[in-house]
């Protein structure tokens, strides 16, 4: 009689289990639930898909032991690039990449990994993570073609929970459905990454991952292309047409912000370029940017008297502080090149400064660095040092940061142009970094998948 009434129960649940209500709502909820929604169009120069993760488990969550991958397909593109543009656990705690599927299908081959530090904090039961912008985009400036794309739906336009982005936690596959041939990737060793510590404070660094002069996320990480009037240089020409940021073989990262100044000789034609930071968040520390400097002209004749520059101003008031590194493979004010000004101010309006020139090409890319601690700026190029001031010129007032090539004058007419890139750029607000310790830093921002952070405090 038992062993009968326990077949009866057995076949019971079995012809239950047929039913996918009784399935579903006897299933255990995913421990996650990833909800998105489509920020553009499919025809837009740039992929905007917005994620939210949601705890939909019992416990709570580190977002450091969570991965979220956007599926896509490549359209043939040899390099894929994505940013944060808005987050609500913070653009510097999220990291991020593009990886190749080896079995790729119609719909994805390859997918945008997005994984989180503990800076991010946890999910209690039923919390969000709030909304992640970002954006894909392709380096060489083609369009993407998002309708065959896996995770896109433009009918999405406000956040639902997506099967077709999957998310991990601590490796193992917990939400959505991954493309055919692929399912428990994870659970096999793939690239989900480990939890990874919250940057330290009082660092910055850019790798400049950006579509171009117009890009949002460009502007959302605290970086401004000049447009207004006024000097250095020829005065009233700065434009947002000579700053770019092309694919670049030689760059680490594969991707420059590009700083073109270009003339035929008259003011008319004359476009100089600069990228800013918008805020004077910067004072001591260590300042380090890799650029690529050149002694010719991209096209044209050569002979200006161009001047690439890499350097930190404040306000010019009774504080006026600026540390300069300017090179001039022509020279420039009646000295001739190439050399590299670097220079500590006191007062523009009076002229009063401190400066060395090292008269050599410096050709190719360097690593140029500044340091300011303890009443003592030192400026070195790819380690080697050049001179140090303090007393009066050491700096007194928060500064900003500044990138720009521009001509120092007009000496002949004929159409040419000038560019100077920057692969990179790293603050360090709290210590004096040597070389060694300011390229591990950035090796391992890059070895993160990290293309930008800033945890200075505002002021």
């Amino acid at each position: 009689m038992f062993k009968t009434l326990l077949l009866v129960i057995a076949v019971a649940a079995g012809g239950l289990a047929l039913y996918p209500e009784w399935r579903a709502a006897h299933q255990a909820p995913p421990q996650l639930t990833v909800r998105y929604k489509a920020g553009s169009p499919a025809t837009a120069a740039v992929a905007q898909p917005w994620l939210e993760v949601v705890n939909t488990s019992k416990k709570r969550v580190l977002l450091s032991d969570v991965a979220i991958r956007y599926y896509f397909t490549g359209d043939g593109a040899s390099s894929y690039a994505f940013n944060c543009v808005q987050a609500a656990v913070g653009c510097s705690n999220i990291a991020g990449e593009t990886v190749a599927l080896a079995d790729p299908t119609t719909t994805a081959d390859r997918y945008l990994q997005i994984s989180f530090t503990t800076g991010a904090g946890s999910l209690a039961p039923g919390a969000k993570s709030g909304a992640i912008g970002l954006q894909l985009y392709r380096p060489d400036g083609r369009k993407p073609d998002q309708l065959d794309d896996r995770s896109f739906n433009a009918a999405d336009t406000t956040f639902q929970a997506s099967r077709t982005v999957t998310a991990y936690l601590r490796g193992a596959h917990v939400w959505g459905d991954e493309p055919a041939g692929h399912a428990d990737a994870a659970a096999r060793g793939s690239s989900v990454p480990r939890p990874r510590p919250a940057h330290p404070r009082g660092i910055v660094f850019d790798d400049f991952h950006y579509s171009g002069a117009d890009d949002p996320a460009l502007h959302a990480h605290g970086w401004l292309v000049r447009t207004s009037p006024g000097g250095p240089g020829i005065h009233d020409t700065w434009s947002a047409a000579g700053v770019s940021f092309p694919v670049e073989k030689t760059a680490v990262g594969g991707q420059v912000l590009q700083l073109r100044a270009s003339t035929d000789g008259t003011k008319a034609s004359t476009r100089q370029a600069e990228v800013q930071s918008s805020g004077t968040d910067f004072l001591t520390g260590t300042y380090a940017a890799r650029i690529y400097f050149n002694d010719k002209p991209t096209s044209g004749r050569n002979g200006d008297h161009v001047n690439e520059s890499f350097y930190t101003i404040s306000p010019n008031n009774s504080r006026y502080s600026e540390l300069d590194n300017e090179y001039l493979p022509n020279g420039g004010w009646g000295a001739p090149g190439p050399k590299l000004d670097t220079t500590s101010w006191y007062s523009a309006d009076a002229g009063d400064r401190v400066t060395h020139k090292l008269i050599s090409s410096l050709q190719g890319w360097h690593t140029m660095v500044i340091t300011a601690v303890h009443g003592v700026a030192t400026y070195s190029v790819d380690g080697h040092k050049l001179f140090s001031s303090g007393g009066k010129y050491f700096p007194r007032q928060n500064m900003s940061i500044n990138f720009n090539t521009w001509f120092v004058d007009l000496p002949f007419t004929g159409p040419r142009a000038w560019d100077m890139r920057v692969n990179w750029f790293y603050y360090n607000a709290d210590r004096a970094q040597s070389l060694a310790d300011v390229q591990k830093a950035v090796n391992d921002l890059y070895d993160s998948g990290t293309h930008y952070v800033n945890t200075v405090p505002k002021h």
